[in-house]
């Protein structure tokens, strides 16, 4: 039995990887915005008993807690080291929740309150609070600063801001002192510059438009890789490592291809690729970026109406490499040995693999609405939609794994 959540990160202010907030997902017929709030709480934490690991690794899972799951000491069935409290905007303060949130910070849990709103009775509260969410689209500046100030006496209280989906937003907040970070902003370009690709990039592009063609060329591949004996290290590390149960170890770069197969090769590439141009960014950036493309190769595989489903692939990888160069998206799809189906897709929209990574990115958003009527129109069953993210964040996980040793 899986657990199925949406996740967003959230990030600290060196854009390391801080936590991830679970949102609530069992199937996209159930879970519109006007879903009971304690029904989903419940429902995620009955399925972060299963499998929180596999969505949030060793970083902790913020889950909305209402008053309701709060009394029934809900929070209490997860590992505190695991979890962050977190309380619904929609919860008045009061003395029932103080006395919740007292015990809560005796038992040793890190609380947050949501959608913070000011008002003067908060403060008693702010003695056992660690974590205060601001939204930045619905609080102004001005407001934002007296919050701050109102808070300062405690030192314990660090600020999330979230919502931040612009690099200006987000410098805002780090210049006034925010600790923690949830938003976009780190998947678009903060400085638009022209960027040249590394010898070893360019190596890697060749390789990418080399298997791009028809008929792959073995030859020719192998001798790019045995002209770079760092990509022939990786290539070789990577067929032998936990991600392919092998009996026999591969010992040559041709052994390795023939091995891998094409599919296979192509996303080790990207892969590569993408690791090496990200790797001054966010891992969590690499790792939404393999999530994507993952996940968009599983819809055209349940699809069923492309024949090369690793070109959802391709363009799930690289749904996100603008923000990984700072450098406007057409200018760099422009170098790419990409196909005009995958260019299109990205910059125009346009096309079944466009379909495809809009739901991707509708269900990234949590917008299960817009996901539902995207599945319908592709004739996707939407049952099957969480099992295919689930395999795409494990997936995931497991090449940023691979990749690391």
């Amino acid at each position: 039995m899986y657990f199925y959540a949406a996740r967003q990160p959230i990030l600290d202010r060196e854009k390391k990887l801080f936590a991830y907030e679970l949102l609530f997902r069992d199937s996209l017929d159930n879970v519109f915005p006007n879903i009971d709030e304690n029904e989903a709480t419940t429902k995620l934490i009955e399925g972060s008993q299963l499998g929180l690991a596999d969505m949030t690794g060793d970083k902790p899972a913020f889950i909305n807690f209402t008053l309701d799951t709060l009394q029934k000491r809900y929070a209490t069935m997860l590992n505190k080291e695991q979890v962050v409290v977190e309380i619904l905007e929609t919860v008045q303060p009061g003395k029932r929740l103080l006395a919740i949130v007292k015990e809560l910070k005796d038992l040793g849990y890190t609380l947050a309150l949501d959608d913070y709103i000011h008002n003067p009775v908060w403060k008693h509260f702010y003695p056992y609070i660690d974590i205060i969410k601001i939204d930045f689209l619905e609080m102004g500046m001005d407001e934002i600063k007296q919050v701050i100030k109102d808070v300062a006496p405690y030192k314990n209280i660090k600020f999330l801001a979230e919502k931040v989906e612009t690099h200006e937003q987000f410098q805002s907040a780090m210049d006034m002192g925010f600790e923690y970070f949830q938003g976009y902003f780190f998947s678009k370009p903060e400085v638009i510059q022209s960027k040249n690709l590394a010898p070893s990039q360019i190596t890697l592009a060749e390789l990418l438009y080399e298997t791009s063609k028809s008929e792959m060329d073995l030859k020719k591949i192998s001798e790019v890789f045995q002209r770079d004996v760092n990509l022939a290290y990786k290539l070789l590390r990577y067929t032998n490592s936990a991600a392919f149960k092998r009996r026999a170890e591969i010992s040559t770069i041709k052994q390795a291809l023939v091995v891998l197969g094409l599919a296979e090769l192509k996303k080790f590439l990207s892969v590569l690729f993408t690791a090496q141009v990200a790797s001054t960014k966010p891992p969590e950036l690499m790792r939404l970026s393999l999530t994507r493309a993952r996940f968009a190769e599983c819809l055209a595989i349940k699809h069923g109406e492309m024949k090369d489903t690793p070109m959802a692939f391709l363009a799930g990888m690289f749904s996100l490499i603008d923000g990984i160069l700072d450098q406007d998206m057409a200018e760099i799809l422009e170098k790419l040995p990409l196909s005009a189906e995958i260019k299109d897709a990205i910059l125009k929209k346009e096309g079944l693999i466009a379909d495809y990574l809009s739901l991707v990115e509708h269900y990234e958003l949590a917008d299960w609405e817009q996901a539902k009527v995207i599945s319908e129109d592709l004739n996707i069953d939407i049952k099957t939609i969480p099992d295919s993210y689930h395999d795409a964040v494990h997936w995931a996980n497991t090449q940023m794994e691979a990749m690391s040793k």
